[in-house]
Order: C-alpha cells, then structure tokens, then sequence
C-alpha cells in the first residue's frame, strides 16, 4: 500500500529522512539552549529589573519561531529525501511556505511588541510621557489587526488566489501609509522620551535656581510640550493617511475652520483657561509638586496642563481648578521655605534665658545631620510677638529646603517641648482671676443693680 502511493524506494531512503529530522530537532534543542544562556548573559549586564525582563521578552520572541523554523526545515529536507509524488511535495512546500511567512509575521510582531512592554515601564515609572502611554495601546492594536490582515493576504496569494489590485494597491500606497504611521509614533516617542531631558538640559545652563527646582520646572514644562506636541502630531498624520487614501481634505480643513469659529465664540471660559495656563507655565508661577493656594484652594499640584490645575490636599481630596479661575497663586514651595511658628511661655519666665535656649535648640536641630540637608537658616528667635491673655508670645523664623518647613516646625515644636521641660520653662494655658472679696456696700435706699427699694 505504501509502496504504490510513495514509491518502491520509500523503505530504503527512509532511514535517511529520519536522520535528518532528528538532527533538525536537535538544533532546534541547542537554538534553544543557546538563546536561553545569551539572554540570562544579557540580563546580567543590565543589572535591573526592567533590562532582565525586556531582555527575557525579546530572546522568547525570537526563540520559539525560530526553534520552529528549524524543525520545520529539517521536516522539509527530511521529506524531499524521501521518493515521494511531485504533487505531495508541491503541496508541502507550499503550506511550509505559509507557516514560515506566518512565523515571520508573528516574530515581527513579538518584536515591536517588546518594544512597546519596554516602553510602557519607562513611562510608568517615571511618568512623563504625556499620552504616549495611551497611543502605544493603540499602536499595539493596529499592529494586531495588521498583522492579521497581512497573515490572510499572504495566505491567499500563496494558494494562488488572484490579489492583483490589492497588492498594486499595497505597492503604492500601503508603504507610504506604513511609514507615516511608524515614523508618527516614532515622533511621538522620542517627544516623550527626550523632550524633559533637552529642558533640563537648557535650564540647567541658568544660573540661579536649585537642581530640584529646575526638575520640577522641566517636568512641568515636558508634560505640556509633549502633549501639545503629540496632538499635532496626530493630527497631521491623520491628515496624510487621508490623503494617501486619495480622500479630499480641503472640506475637512474648511469645517474644521468653522466649527473652531464657534467653538471660539461659544467657549469664551475654555479659551480664558488655556490663555491663563500659558502664562501660568511661562511665568513658572507653580510647578508639579509645589504646594500651593489657588482660587481659594490650597494643596500639592499634581498636574498642569493648558485647561486645568489639579491640587490634592492634606485629607486626600482631589480639586480640578480651571485656569481662568486662578487670580491669584500662592506658592508655599517656590525656591525655599520658611519655618513661622510662635511659642509662647509664661510672664514669670525670664526672656533672656527663654531666647538663649530656643536659640540653642534651633542650631542643634541644624547641626543634626538628619535635619541638617532640610534646614538653609537655623530657626531662632525674632522677637517678642505678642503680651497675650495668658503668655508671652516668641516668634521663631528658620530657611528650609522647600516644600520641608512643616517637617522642621513638627521636630522643632517636639524638642522646644522637651528641653522646656527639663529647664523648668512654663508653657502657658488659658488663666482665669476670680475674685472672692466682700460685696461692696450698697448706698442707703438702693439695692443690687442700683434699684431703690419700696
């Protein structure tokens, strides 16, 4: 039976075929151990989490197509040995043609794939990338659907299904379309990778203001860039796929002109905003992570944009303030700090030696190298602020780091609280005087309130 459908020599060269898909698997078992040892190699250079697992994610993609390839191949060869029908080996060839360009497509895919997972880490842990996290999820489903689309065409054309203007079509203008769309999102990208580091960059050549401040403004500044940035982008790829597809934009750009003419006289408030956000971002009144007091709301500033300031105050709350709502903007954090508080002690105490001691404390608490890298100007005393109802009131003044002088005046309050104790330093509470004399005598004929009796 099986010498009249492959032939008399199919037993005597069978061993032959054997041995060469033996040996294929065997190669696909050592691609495999080899990939495997070049990746864990390539791990430990990169000596980070993220290295060893982008690492891991690219040698895998590349080594299960690639272990199938040559189990496939030596599956071919191993069966060319063999004498078998012309029209058997036609039809081999042709479907290990599919799964090999099918393999192609998905190892092409894989790769961009790793690209994107590598990417999407970058900007979550340092978030300032704008919406590039957002586009790549769909850039991931454009090249899901391409790939499936270019899957089922090179099925098609491989078992002789005519697709003659469908490939004219791709020859043209599918490449072109291909491009714009790569080096779209390549723009969008490198906007988002590199744009707060070329900020960075030309302000740290202006003298006059701290690292930490000129990363603030950077970040704050690269989040608008970049989303500015990334909507023109865009649009104008949006725009040349539309004219690749041969679709007349002229009535787009018309309409569009219209519609932002009404847009324009029907939201007076939003162009206020964006016009009250752009000189909020150039004048550099608040940054991201500033504390600050706006339209009546005070709070860390978690983002700027155009539109919007979004603050989060101390019980956790999150307030969205439009823009042109801001008249004024106070900033808690710009450049340093400062450390205001008053303590008050008892009138019996003598001020002199009160001063010398909070004075002393407050240079400790300088000195200490725990507090020492917060503190710009050891906290002392002022002055005498205040002969109150009950105490006398002593005003402390300190220079902090910014965004630190709570955190100084917490630990100073606490060791002004202790050496107080061991001085013997009265801290005052509220006095009432009562008094228990004898009532003074009423005048004759007159009663309590100076009513005259009957």
């Amino acid at each position: 039976m099986l010498e009249r459908v492959f032939g008399g020599s199919f037993f005597s060269q069978g061993w032959l075929g054997l041995l060469i898909l033996v040996v294929s698997v065997a190669l696909a078992w050592l691609s495999h151990f080899y990939m495997a040892r070049a990746a864990r190699r390539l791990a430990q250079r990169t000596g980070t989490k993220l290295g060893d697992s982008m690492v891991s994610s690219l040698v895998s993609s590349l080594d299960k197509p690639l272990s199938i390839i040559i189990i496939l191949l030596g599956l071919y060869l191993a069966t060319r040995a063999l004498p078998l029908e012309p029209g058997f080996l036609s039809g081999l060839s042709r479907g290990l043609l599919i799964v090999l360009s099918l393999l192609g497509i998905y190892a092409a895919a894989s790769l961009l794939g790793v690209v994107i997972r590598w990417y999407e880490s970058e900007v979550a842990a340092k978030k300032t990338a704008g919406m590039a996290g957002r586009l790549l999820h769909i850039f991931w489903t454009v090249i899901l659907l391409t790939s499936g689309v270019a899957g089922i065409l090179v099925v098609l054309n491989i078992m002789g299904v005519a697709l003659t203007p469908v490939t004219d079509w791709i020859g043209v203008h599918g490449w072109r379309i291909a491009l714009i769309i790569v080096l779209a999102m390549a723009t969008i990208i490198l906007l988002s990778r590199f744009t707060s580091r070329v900020i960075a960059a030309t302000m740290s050549r202006q003298a006059g203001e701290p690292e930490d401040e000129v990363k603030k403004r950077a970040d704050t500044l690269s989040r608008v860039l970049v989303n500015v940035g990334q909507v023109a982008v865009i649009f104008v790829t949006v725009f040349m796929v539309l004219s690749e597809l041969d679709i007349d934009i002229t009535p787009i750009l018309a309409g569009l002109g219209v519609a932002g003419i009404a847009i324009g006289f029907g939201a007076q408030s939003l162009i206020k905003d964006f016009l009250a956000g752009l000189f909020i971002i150039l004048e550099s009144q608040y940054r991201v992570g500033d504390v600050v007091k706006i339209a009546d709301v005070g709070g860390l500033v978690e983002d700027i944009n155009l539109r919007r300031t979004v603050l989060r105050d101390l019980d956790g709350i999150v307030h969205v303030v439009p823009n042109g709502e801001i008249r004024v903007a106070s900033n808690y954090t710009r450049g340093w700090s400062r450390v205001n508080l008053n303590v008050s002690v008892a009138y019996g105490e003598d001020l002199d030696r009160v001063i010398t001691v909070i004075n002393r404390v407050g240079k400790e608490l300088a000195e200490d190298p725990q507090w020492a890298p917060f503190i710009l100007k050891a906290p002392q005393v002022l002055r005498v602020d205040e002969l109150g109802a009950s105490g006398i009131d002593i005003k402390i003044l300190g220079d902090t780091k910014p965004i630190r002088q709570w955190d100084v005046a917490g630990e100073l309050r606490k060791r002004l609280k202790k050496v107080f104790d061991e001085e013997g330093i009265e801290i005052p509470w509220p006095h009432t005087k009562v008094y228990f004399g004898n009532m003074p005598p009423f005048p004759e004929g007159r009663g309590p309130g100076g009513k005259a009796h009957s």
